[in-house]
């Protein structure tokens, strides 16, 4: 009994036991999604690998402890970690780009990072509006090679990624596009940033982020009108991967085509959206 009360006593003065839920740090089996598309991060916590004959592409770098998970990811599917030569995120939260420093230094590869997250990423998180005082989210800084803007393309031996920016979540959270081939077919990949409001956010009067629900409003229209035959995003939960990665366990190669759950997506989170600043207006 004495040791389950210090146990739970050290649990209770630990930020990070709190705030980490298991499912971002448990493994899950890296696949081919479709075409040069790889799924490569943890059971919750998405990450992606894009390879192509120049070297390959990384989004996220997710946990200060996720790039052990990824590099072994990545070379159990046959690829050299020392072969990422681009590094790109979802947006400068700590379950996101926490990795980051170290993976640079490891792979020396370039880091290409919205223009509203580059105040985060290069404080190591300190400068966010909401979270960047509070030590648990807070992991080392990092410095961007690249400062993109939305629209801007990301290329690489033949793959190109386009950076859209859907703020709110973060000033420069960031969906990615591009089109892959498979089976002859191309198909059009969305891999959502985060249009999720948490429950800390003031979406009307924020002095740290006077425009957050402007955003949020420019970022739903944005995803309403994207292409989307594969849809993915920042968090594993949002795309139903592991019932999907059963399915195409089984056989199912169309698995991952989901335009109908994409769509399903982004309305649910927009209801959540105007849900919560319905709730704030009428409080003020």
């Amino acid at each position: 009994m004495r040791l389950k009360l210090v146990i739970l006593a050290l649990l209770l003065l630990t930020p990070l036991a709190r705030a980490v839920d298991p499912t971002w740090t448990h493994a899950f089996p890296p696949f081919r999604i479709a075409g040069n598309l790889y799924y490569v991060g943890s059971e919750e916590l998405a990450a992606f690998l894009i390879t192509t004959p120049q070297g390959n592409i990384l989004v996220n770098s997710n946990l200060t402890s996720s790039p052990a998970q990824l590099r072994h990811s990545v070379e159990k599917l046959g690829f050299r970690w020392s072969d990422t030569k681009v590094l790109l995120i979802s947006h400068a939260h700590s379950d996101h780009a926490a990795g980051s420093a170290a993976i640079l230094q490891q792979t020396h590869a370039k880091y290409e990072v919205m223009d509203g997250d580059i105040p985060a990423i290069e404080s190591g998180g300190r400068s966010d509006f909401a979270l960047g005082k509070q030590k648990q989210y807070q992991y080392p800084a990092a410095h961007a090679d690249r400062i993109l803007h939305d629209g801007d393309t990301v290329s690489l031996g033949g793959t190109v990624l386009t950076a859209h920016k859907t703020a709110g979540h973060t000033k420069g959270c960031t969906t990615w596009t591009m089109d892959v081939t498979e089976a002859g077919k191309t198909l059009h990949v969305v891999i959502i940033g985060s249009p999720n409001v948490l429950s800390s956010y003031k979406l009307i009067n924020n002095k740290a982020y006077p425009q957050i629900a402007d955003d949020f409003r420019h970022q739903f229209e944005l995803l309403r009108a994207l292409p989307c035959d594969i849809f993915l995003g920042a968090h594993a939960s949002y795309f139903d991967l592991k019932q999907k990665y059963t399915r195409l366990q089984s056989g199912d190669k169309n698995a991952f085509i989901d335009p109908a759950g994409y769509k399903a997506f982004v309305a649910e989170k927009q209801r959540d959206f105007e849900s919560a600043l319905e709730k704030q207006t009428r409080k003020n």
